[in-house]
């Protein structure tokens, strides 16, 4: 019964005043990225795009999207939530309303969003709300942050592309992906940054649906 109750608070959005206070300092990371040697936190070259995607555990789904061609840059990190700088044990406890989120910085003129959104629907299960497998809260729930509205009407024709996908292989849900304007990327510390490459056995517990996503 306690541990029921401990996984519900922890699927429960924060609001403001029951949120973790956070820090104004950011967390450190390195530089450059442990896989490319590319700046992690720019400057970017121009006419890079950047979207972010939330999958659950983001270890697994960073690697999938730096493994990309025309992926110029990954990064990892909290976004979505209210709590400031959040660490990796606070966004754990529900508490920050922040869900993990692979930062992907890319080259419109060698892969297109559309692309990138098609993988991110197929590579995890976005009809679960509030966890991926066995991980459960709100950090895992699945999201797509944007930068422009264009980006944002896009994500929303996948979604409502893969929700009827979806319906005509007979899946018992539908997409419960949070689709928004992207507001503030907090880095996570730097041993979650590109963790596969730096621990090939680690853990990954990305799972699809089967469900082919259509390009709209």
């Amino acid at each position: 019964m306690l541990l029921n109750a401990l996984l519900g608070k922890k699927t429960i959005m924060p609001t403001v005043e029951t949120a973790l206070p956070g820090r104004a300092e950011p967390l450190a990371t390195e530089r450059e990225h442990y896989v490319t040697g590319r700046p992690l936190k720019g400057p970017y070259p121009d006419g890079l795009r950047t979207i972010y995607l939330g999958m659950g555990c983001f270890w697994g789904a960073e690697r999938l999207f730096w493994t990309m061609e025309g992926v110029w840059v990954t990064a990892v990190g909290y976004q979505g939530g209210i709590t400031p700088n959040p660490t990796y044990e606070e966004t754990c406890t529900g508490l920050t309303g922040h869900a993990e989120v692979v930062k992907v910085v890319y080259d419109p003129e060698k892969v297109t969003l559309e692309k990138l959104l098609k993988r991110f629907f197929e590579e995890h299960d976005p009809t679960q709300g509030m966890r991926q497998g066995n991980d459960i809260g709100t950090t895992y729930r699945s999201v797509i942050y944007t930068e422009s509205a264009d980006d944002l009407d896009a994500a929303r024709r996948m979604a409502e592309a893969f929700a009827r996908a979806l319906v005509e292989a007979g899946a018992p849900r539908s997409v419960t992906t949070e689709i928004a304007e992207a507001g503030p990327f907090y880095y996570a510390e730097d041993y979650h940054q590109q963790y596969l490459a730096k621990n090939p056995g680690g853990y990954c517990g990305l799972r699809g649906t089967g469900v082919s996503c259509p390009i709209v």
